[in-house]
This record gives C-alpha cells, structure tokens and sequence, in this order.
C-alpha cells in the first residue's frame, strides 16, 4: 500500500499564503508624501481582514477534489486519493490566488481614498 504524502510538503505553501497579498506595496507617481509609511500600514492591515479562505475557497477546493476523485477512478496511473488531492491543490491554489489578488486591490484603491497617486 502506497502512502500519500503530499498534504505534509503543501503546508509551508499553505501557511505562507495566508498573508499573501496583504504585504503588498503599490507603485506611486511621484513622490511619497509624507503620510505615505502611516497610510500603507493601515491599508495593509485592512486587506489582512479579507478572509482568503472564505466559504467560496473552500466550496471550490471540496469540487476540485470531487472533480480529481471522478478523474482519478478512470485514470489507472493515478489512485483516487491522489487524483481527489491534485484537484484540491489546483482548484484550491486558484482561490487562494484569487484571495491574494483582493487583499492587493484593497491595498491599492484604500491607498489612492487617502489621496495617493496609485499606478499599479
């Protein structure tokens, strides 16, 4: 019997994501004004109060492995552990990159309401 050992080595990815996006730090045009340090630490931990592993995430990583489980019971190089696992990983990376990709936009438009020029 083969064992899986795949959710051990994905922790560190997991753990790492959970601040992800929060950290972001925007591109100005211009200088930075002298509120700009203050402003950025605020904006920052405005956007760590975005829940990334909401109910949406986690409903798209359960049909991921549901999805990868149907795959893997017709694929005969893959157990259906394996397969249900690679679907989690994949569907459940996507909704954590999407989390990410709203805590930077949160970054940005609260920097630019307090009146930074934010390009990017």
């Amino acid at each position: 019997m083969r064992h899986l050992r795949i959710p051990a080595a994905l922790l560190p990815v997991a753990l790492a994501a959970c601040g992800a996006g929060a950290d972001y730090t925007p591109i100005v045009d211009g200088t930075r004004g002298a509120t700009f340090e203050h402003d950025l630490a605020a904006c920052r931990a405005l956007a760590r109060e975005q829940d990334q592993l909401n109910q949406e995430a986690i409903a798209a990583a359960v049909l991921g492995a549901g999805v990868g489980a149907m795959v893997g019971g017709l694929d005969d190089s893959l157990t259906v552990e394996e397969a249900a696992l690679g679907g989690l990983v994949i569907v459940g990376g996507s909704a954590l990159a999407d989390g990410t990709e709203k805590r930077e936009e949160i970054v940005t438009e609260c920097m630019r309401g307090r009146g930074h020029r934010v390009v990017g």
